[in-house]
């Protein structure tokens, strides 16, 4: 009886290896036969996701409120040692006024009308609470070099300052995008170079401006000196260097003795502020830099008009 057991297993184990090493072959022959006829194998199937149903983005706890996107995307140009104080002393500042809400990014992806879902095994094609321009009021702006926006983010970004929204060029904003004529259009100007950090001379030319009514004249930063496509024109000059007090190798900079450092322009029905103010930390920290930006955010937003005459052509 037991060398009867022993007999059924035995043939049932090599029933089973016979079978398998059958279609193991069966499947090979396939494959090689599809390959000889220029057919490529289907692949089997991945495994069914686990990762559930489509996420749906959370609710907007920032209903009412103006929206401004930070963008301090460097990953190409030179990177201030201040852009962490700076992102953070907007952000407060929003807080603490009450009259914007900051979103801060260090990357461009925000940056386009698209919608943005997920990637990867949890998720792919699924919405991820990230939101774009259609959400946004204005863009502060403190990148620098060449950036990293494809050609349709670059066509989103003038459309929506175009057609009525702000954007806030903060201090190294003139050096960046030089091989995209348009964005400086949209400024008003790359740097042609920069004064080292001492204090300099200042004339305030609109104490109207929101913001501007107390500051200084004479204020130590790293202040620049521009080229086209600016044009005198093309912006309303809000604080310019003093030319009474540059030094004469200074002036040969800009033998006119244009020299803005703080201006506003339109853009399409949209509204342009840029500062060349916050090098260093020191200038965040100062109210009088703090109300200045404050003022030109709140003007970018809307919140506050304020005429801006441009510049008279020599």
């Amino acid at each position: 009886m037991r060398n009867l057991v022993r007999s059924f297993v035995s043939g049932t184990i090599l029933a089973a290896s016979l079978a398998l090493a059958t279609a193991a072959l069966a499947q090979a022959s396939g494959q090689a036969s599809g390959q000889a006829s220029g057919q490529t194998p289907v692949p089997s199937a991945p495994p069914a996701a686990t990762s559930g149903p489509p996420m749906r983005g959370l609710p907007d706890p920032y209903v009412g409120k103006k929206k401004l996107l930070v963008v301090a995307d460097v990953q190409t140009g030179f990177q201030h040692n201040s852009i962490n104080h700076a992102m953070a002393m907007i952000e407060r500042m929003g807080r603490e006024s009450g009259f914007y809400v900051a979103f801060l990014r260090t990357d461009s992806q925000l940056i386009t009308r698209e919608p943005i879902v997920g990637v990867g095994a949890r998720y792919s094609g699924r919405s991820v609470n990230a939101r774009n321009l259609n959400d946004f009021d204005a863009i502060f702006f403190l990148g620098s070099g060449e950036g990293t926006l494809s050609d349709a983010q670059k066509a989103d970004l003038l459309a929506f300052v175009s057609e009525g929204k702000g954007f806030i060029a903060g201090h190294a904003a003139t050096v960046a995008f030089y091989n995209w004529p348009e964005y400086g259009e949209m400024i008003g100007g790359f740097m042609d170079g920069e004064f080292p950090v001492q204090p300099t001379g200042l004339i305030v030319q609109d104490r109207a401006f929101p913001g501007a009514e107390q500051f200084p004249t004479e204020f130590s930063d790293q202040f620049p000196y521009l080229k086209a496509p600016y044009d005198r024109g093309d912006v309303h000059t809000i604080i310019r260097l003093d030319p009474a007090r540059l030094t004469p190798e200074q002036l040969a900079r800009r033998p006119d003795g244009d020299f803005p450092v703080v201006w506003a322009k339109p853009y399409g029905q949209g509204r342009v502020f840029v500062s060349s103010l916050g090098h260093l930390d020191e200038p965040w920290d100062d109210p009088a830099v703090q109300a200045l930006y404050l003022g030109g955010i709140k003007w970018a937003l809307g919140l506050v008009d304020t005429p801006i005459p441009l510049d008279p052509r020599p």
